[in-house]
């Protein structure tokens, strides 16, 4: 039996429109939300994009990558905290590889 290993990345780009609009819109409710409705938004975009539950963010880098990835990924890298907003600005483990960036 071979062991079926989870996905950490999705790619924004093989999301329908109405998927991608989906992911917008609740990313844009996520970064405001309280502690209370949080956690339900990731979980609904975790299971929208196929990532396990996780803090879910889109690649934030400068080369416009399409990379959608947990940021608690001990490989991402946080670009910019997002102050007063949730959700901040972070770098897949990809990019920030290959081209860590700065805010």
């Amino acid at each position: 039996m071979t062991h079926a290993f989870p996905h950490t990345e999705a790619d924004y780009n093989t999301l329908t429109p109405a998927a991608q609009n989906d992911f917008n819109q609740l990313m844009e409710q996520a970064d405001t939300a309280g502690p209370a409705d949080y956690p339900a938004l990731m979980t609904a975009i975790a299971i929208l994009v196929g990532l396990p539950t996780g803090d879910i963010r889109r690649c934030a880098c400068s080369c416009y990558c399409p990379v959608i990835f947990d940021a608690n990924d001990e490989d991402a890298h946080v670009i910019k905290h997002g102050e007063g907003y949730n959700l901040g600005e972070h770098q897949c483990p990809t990019c920030a590889d290959h081209h860590r960036e700065t805010a």
